[in-house]
């Protein structure tokens, strides 16, 4: 069974939400049964490799202790900056392990959402540290860690956010809404993912077969269908997550917002993959920033910005994987977000046109081939020209 992946998936959960249902509508906490649904969706998804399922316990476990043991010091001794280093550190260590020992050919210590359960346990830590989370209770961080929705590709919620809608429980008559809401998102994330998105995969499969390195309109319908691919299957896939935590009670955030109408990158990137971007953002570009100003690192902050892009945007593309696409893809977006920083701040002609009309729409349509060109490095295929 996949997860959002296939009729067998759907079929049992058609079958096991509607308990879920029958909760929210007669006002019954959902969480207890949300919890036993993500261990059988988990379960199911990884029956066919039992290791996994021990990897990802013994990661749980560990991650609990990290923020048992931040906890005990950030009470004791405040925010102790060596502490906090080290927990970041053994925090990402499993997931290092993972990507290292996949450039050897042997997937060490891999299991289902490794990267995205690692977001969520760095950010614990993180707001551990920062004397924003007081407590971390075993049932409530194993849930946030394994709620099967979001558990493999997203979107990647904040711990304090999952933990209040977890505990609150809906009148009949909102959490009835919330479930026709995710019900049109499902329905929504079907034709996304299962119609449109299969749809331009085909086109992908066909143009796969055709001479790459002679024919330069090839090389272009392939980056537009990859692009558009990517979009629909992924946000396809985000939808549906979204709607069926709304079903278990849990409003999951938007992860897209339509980024192809962007006008510059740091639109694009407040509309794509949402959740992942503000991640970054909060958690590595604001407190590099932060750290920068306090630390009179740079001449100006407008060069600080661009240095915490770079660092960004380059962290990002490492985290997809340690090939080179998607690392020159991080670099990619972290030179584009600078540009359009310094532009900006900089251009007269920016400050006296950006809101007429024309150059809107000249924006738009220069930010979206930059982007689709983005996702060309991304998919490989430039690097198989070069």
């Amino acid at each position: 069974m996949s997860i959002f992946g296939d009729s067998t998936f759907f079929i049992w959960a058609a079958l096991l939400l509607i308990p879920a249902v029958i909760l929210g509508i007669m006002e019954k906490p959902i969480k207890y049964y949300g919890f036993l649904l993500s261990l059988f969706f988990i379960g199911a998804a990884c029956i066919n490799s039992p290791v996994s399922l021990v990897y990802m316990g013994l990661y749980c476990i560990w991650q609990y202790g990290l923020a048992r043991v931040m906890l005990k010091v950030t009470e004791k001794n405040g925010r102790d900056r060596r502490t906090f280093w080290a927990a970041i550190s053994f925090s990402i260590l499993p997931l290092a392990v993972f990507k290292l020992s996949e450039l050897i050919g042997h997937s060490l210590f891999g299991f289902i959402g490794i990267s995205y359960l690692t977001f969520k346990s760095v950010q614990i830590i993180i707001e551990i540290y920062d004397e924003i989370i007081k407590e971390c209770r075993p049932f409530e961080f194993a849930y946030f860690l394994l709620f099967f929705p979001s558990v493999s590709a997203g979107p990647i919620d904040r711990s304090r956010r999952f933990e209040e809608d977890i505990r609150r429980i809906p009148p009949k008559k909102e959490y009835l809404d919330m479930v026709g809401t995710g019900l049109f998102k499902i329905c929504l994330g079907l034709v996304y993912k299962f119609v449109i998105a299969a749809l331009l995969y085909q086109g992908i499969t066909y143009i796969a077969y055709v001479d790459i390195v002679s024919r330069f309109w090839v090389q272009l319908g392939y980056m537009y269908l990859y692009g558009g691919y990517l979009f629909f299957d992924f946000a396809g896939y985000s939808l549906m997550a979204i709607g069926v935590s709304y079903m278990l009670g849990v409003k999951t955030p938007e992860n897209f917002n339509k980024p192809f109408i962007s006008t510059d990158i740091r639109e694009f990137w407040d509309r794509w993959h949402i959740t992942l971007s503000h991640w970054f953002r909060d958690f590595v570009f604001s407190r590099f920033m932060m750290a920068s100003i306090r630390g009179k690192w740079f001449s100006s902050k407008l060069t600080g910005a661009a240095c915490g892009f770079m660092i960004n945007m380059t962290l990002m593309g490492i985290w997809h994987g340690l090939d080179m696409s998607y690392i020159i893809y991080g670099v990619y977006h972290g030179i584009l977000l600078s540009i359009t920083e310094m532009y900006q701040k900089k251009s007269k002609f920016y400050k006296k046109n950006k809101k007429k009309k024309w150059y809107i729409w000249i924006s738009r349509v220069i930010t979206f081939n930059l982007v689709m060109f983005g996702f060309y490095i991304f998919s490989g295929r430039l690097m198989e020209i070069i």
